[in-house]
């Protein structure tokens, strides 16, 4: 039986975050090293694609080290496999990583990014914190982050599956939200609600043509795919 009157009677031991920090790099690294065997093994005519899934896997653990030239690097390297076999989802993550890398092209990665997470059907939940990367990278008073905001929300609304619907669209509710008070200092529901109705918020055939021109203006022409050569692929183009 415990001494009731011993000074570690109340002692509770707490998690360690420097330990935990350690493991998780430890990891990350054994990760990385089995992807490395694994890339290094690959036959010269290997699938293409399985090269650039196992490139980002690499660029992934690289990213969660803090390596972030390295990260850059294997991302940029898959990114034209898989934009070539239309891997949509995988290529914005490689634009993500390289966003994320913190690299002298990294907005215009997530220009890249942000105009294929709009065009193709991937999944919902990086498509809003693609745009949601516009909200933080835009001025307080910029319109740019509000028409980001909204088209997070419109996706959110139309694409994500009945699971992930109520948790996706609160997340961008709340971004709006956010949006709504940096840009005119609002914050009740109903004078967010005029707010999005002023400035023509709730119109997605009005929000994308202001993409677009966001869009553009990151990028500042380094498109790395051909966007026409893709729409005309579309379904509906």
């Amino acid at each position: 039986m415990a001494n009731q009157d011993s000074p570690f009677h109340n002692l509770q031991v707490e998690d360690n975050p420097v330990l935990d920090v350690t493991s998780q790099e430890l990891t990350l690294q054994q990760d990385l090293e089995s992807h490395m065997q694994h890339f290094r093994a690959l036959p010269k005519d290997c699938n293409p694609v399985e090269k650039a899934k196992l490139q980002l896997d690499i660029a992934e653990c690289h990213l969660g080290l803090d390596q972030q030239q390295e990260a850059h690097d294997w991302a940029k390297r898959s990114l034209e496999d898989l934009i070539n076999h239309e891997e949509w989802q995988l290529a914005v993550d490689a634009c993500d990583i390289i966003y994320n890398s913190n690299q002298d092209d990294s907005l215009i990665a997530l220009g890249n990014g942000i105009w294929l997470a709009i065009t193709f059907p991937i999944d919902p939940n990086l498509s809003v914190q693609m745009l949601h990367h516009v909200v933080d990278e835009t001025p307080d008073d910029s319109d740019g982050a509000a028409v980001a905001a909204m088209i997070a929300h419109y996706l959110a609304e139309t694409r994500a599956n009945e699971q992930d619907h109520k948790n996706l669209t609160f997340l961008t509710n709340q971004i709006i939200a956010q949006v709504a008070k940096r840009h005119r200092g609002i914050e009740d529901s109903k004078t967010i609600q005029t707010w999005i109705k002023m400035y023509e918020l709730d119109e997605i055939g009005k929000l994308l043509p202001k993409m677009a021109l966001i869009l553009d203006t990151i990028v500042e022409g380094n498109w790395w795919y051909d966007r026409d050569s893709i729409r005309e692929r579309l379904p509906i183009n």
